[in-house]
């Protein structure tokens, strides 16, 4: 089976072809030959999913499955949520993301936040969704080398690294996105 994985993002499609099965080819962008910016203009983590995928398969004709992740921290009512990748601006600077992060939850005693997976999966004419969520707290400075976006300053409950402190394998059985690939994944094997 062919699918493509609807992301222009690199660490994300190693993460997510570390968790699919052999028997499925994943496609990038780049292997169909879309090149453009797919349009995220819904204002929820499941629609602009969900969008993403309808739009390769309008526009490309392959069954596909796109993901949109948020990071939703309880101190500052859910932001940034839907505006994770850009919240600092449109350069989608994962430092600028986090100082103004720490920045903003300086004083706060409440440091809970979650991280959200949505995952759409465009397949034989039908919209189906998978959502991952992990739980944990926004540490006071960043810690790690490893995983990418807001991992340095993401401490999953239950441990004492952030998601950059732990290996791939490791936050791929815990993580929002690993717990979402993992629903996506027994939907296609049935």
């Amino acid at each position: 089976m062919k699918l493509v994985f609807a992301t222009n993002n690199l660490n994300k499609l190693k993460e997510v072809q570390a968790l699919i099965p052999s028997k499925i080819q994943l496609l990038s962008l780049n292997a169909i030959g879309c090149n453009e910016d797919i349009p995220e203009t819904s204002p929820t983590i499941e629609g602009n999913a969900k969008q993403k995928a309808q739009y390769i398969k309008l526009n490309y004709g392959y069954d596909c499955f796109a993901d949109d992740t948020g990071l939703e921290v309880d101190a500052i009512n859910g932001a940034p949520g839907v505006y994770s990748a850009r919240y600092a601006g449109e350069t989608k600077d994962a430092n600028a993301n986090m100082d103004k992060l720490l920045n903003e939850l300086k004083g706060k005693e409440n440091r809970n936040a979650q991280f959200k997976t949505v995952i759409a999966l465009e397949l034989n004419n039908k919209l189906v969704t998978f959502t991952g969520i992990c739980e944990g707290v926004i540490t006071l400075d960043k810690r790690g080398d490893k995983g990418f976006g807001y991992d340095p300053i993401f401490q999953p409950n239950g441990y004492s690294e952030t998601f950059a402190e732990l290996p791939m394998a490791e936050k791929n059985k815990i993580s929002h996105r690993g717990k979402a690939v993992q629903q996506l994944i027994d939907f296609l094997s049935h």
